[in-house]
């Protein structure tokens, strides 16, 4: 078993090495697959995302690509909202089966939301380009307090299924944000990122929902698959990758909800 643990992580750490996302959104229903409560795999993954994107944030701020003040408006949404949800839950503890189907339904309806996210990226884009002009001149006190909105949901929803914080969180910001580049968009995600599943996952700690040793399998596994991923990345078009790891997901998805 530790052996499929650690093919797994470096599965998972292969494909978003070479396409930047699907971290959660794929390693918490394998963890499920291999027979692992949904509380224990979704504490253990928002480790894991912790720890893989922690060193992301040194590179990233090192080539000036992230922004922090958008990162601080979003966390200030995320962050209370992940230490809320983790009271929920808390409160909940006491009936695991209440507590794991209400993660089960979660993380199905955020693979959908990923899902949709993944496949319409670019007609996403496109959107906002056209509407950049609108946003640009938006407020900033109202540009602001809806980046905390959003840091709100997302906190809610990666904390209850570690799922959300890599395509749905790049997604909203470039809609918010449409003029920003690309990198500097990627390193804000990952700067917010690291601090909420680092709080959540310190959260479902407190809640005993980690397993440590698998933890330690996934990222022997990961950290190689993220190394050889990066170094395919283009090699195969976005075009393929895209719709298969979107069809994945609906799949998997649709199979919690209904």
């Amino acid at each position: 078993m530790e052996f499929g643990y650690i093919v797994a992580g470096l599965l998972v750490g292969f494909i978003v090495g070479m396409t930047g996302v699907g971290g959660g959104s794929l390693m918490t229903p394998i963890l499920l697959w291999f027979g692992i409560s949904p509380a224990t795999a979704v504490g253990t993954d928002l480790l894991y995302a912790a720890i893989t994107k922690g060193s992301g944030i040194f590179v990233h701020h090192k080539k000036k690509n992230i922004d922090w003040k958008i990162t601080g408006w979003l966390a200030a949404g995320s962050v209370p909202a992940a230490l809320l949800t983790l009271l929920v839950l808390r409160n909940l503890h006491s009936d695991l089966s209440v507590v794991n189907s209400l993660i089960k339904q979660g993380l199905g309806v955020a693979l959908l939301l990923t899902a949709v996210a993944i496949i319409f990226k670019p007609q996403l884009l496109k959107w906002g380009h056209r509407h950049a002009s609108s946003w640009f001149h938006l407020p900033p006190r109202k540009l602001n307090a809806v980046t905390v909105l959003v840091g709100l949901f997302l906190g809610v929803i990666v904390t209850l299924t570690s799922i959300g914080a890599g395509a749905l969180g790049t997604v909203a910001l470039f809609l918010l944000y449409p003029l920003i580049s690309t990198s500097r968009l990627v390193g804000t995600e990952i700067a917010h990122a690291v601090p909420l599943t680092l709080v959540a996952g310190l959260g479902h700690a407190g809640l005993g929902n980690i397993d440590w040793h698998l933890l330690m399998y996934l990222l022997i596994g990961s950290l190689p698959g993220i190394y050889f991923g990066s170094h395919l990345t283009g090699r195969i078009p976005e075009s393929v990758l895209r719709p298969c790891l979107a069809v994945m997901l609906v799949m998997i998805g649709g199979k919690l909800v209904f």
